[in-house]
C-alpha cells in the first residue's frame, strides 16, 4: 500500500482513474465543478499503474477505478461519491479537507 499512500499524502483530493473510464471522467467533472482541483492519476498511463491497481484492489476497491481520496482518507468509488453528493455531504467534506473554499 506504500505506492498509493505516497501518492495520496498531503493532497486534498486524489482520484485514481483510467483514460477509458467514462465514470472516472464523470466523477472528476463533478468534484471539479465545486472548485476543487483534484490530483488525477491515470493508472493505465502511470509507470507503476499495475502496482497501484493491485494496491487499490487490496483496499477493497472493486472496480479498481474510479477511487477517490479526500483529505488522505479513502472515500470509495463512483457509488460512494454520488451518494455523498445526493445527501448533500460531498461539499462539506471537500470544505473540511481544504479542497475548496467558500
Amino acid at each position: 500500500m506504500a505506492t498509493v499512500a505516497a501518492l495520496v499524502n498531503e493532497r486534498s483530493v486524489v482520484i485514481f482513474s483510467k483514460t477509458s473510464c467514462c465514470m472516472c471522467h464523470t466523477i472528476q467533472t463533478l468534484i471539479s465543478s465545486f472548485g476543487a482541483n483534484p490530483t488525477v492519476y491515470e493508472i493505465d498511463e502511470h509507470p507503476r499503474g499495475q502496482q497501484i491497481e493491485k494496491e487499490l484492489k487490496g483496499l477493497g476497491c472493486k472496480p479498481s477505478v474510479p477511487v477517490v481520496f479526500i483529505g488522505q482518507q479513502l472515500i470509495g468509488g463512483a457509488n460512494e461519491i454520488m451518494t455523498l453528493h445526493l445527501k448533500g455531504q460531498l461539499v462539506p467534506l471537500l470544505l473540511s479537507s481544504n479542497a475548496i473554499w467558500v
